[in-house]
């Protein structure tokens, strides 16, 4: 979050967004705290993978799409650890 610079209140709403988008596009229902968790761990994930590919995503719009992309990620492997 610090490499994005985003501040935590800013990750958390950005996160939350981030986590009912995913949720809107999977059709999963979480829930809003679940959702500021999915969109914080999942822009964690997203950054994590797409670093590995050389890809940095910066800034707001940056660390709202990592986190719309790393939670539909973690909500598809919920689903397919569940099955």
């Amino acid at each position: 979050m610090e490499d994005a610079g985003i501040g935590w209140i800013a990750a958390i709403i950005i996160g939350g967004f981030a986590g009912w988008l995913a949720e809107r596009f999977m059709k999963s229902d979480m829930g809003v705290l679940m959702n500021i968790v999915l969109g914080i761990v999942g822009a964690m994930v997203a950054n994590l993978l797409l670093g590995l590919i050389g890809v940095s995503l910066g800034g707001w719009l940056g660390y709202l799409v990592a986190g719309f992309l790393g939670a539909c990620i973690l909500i598809a492997l919920a689903r397919a650890v569940r099955r």
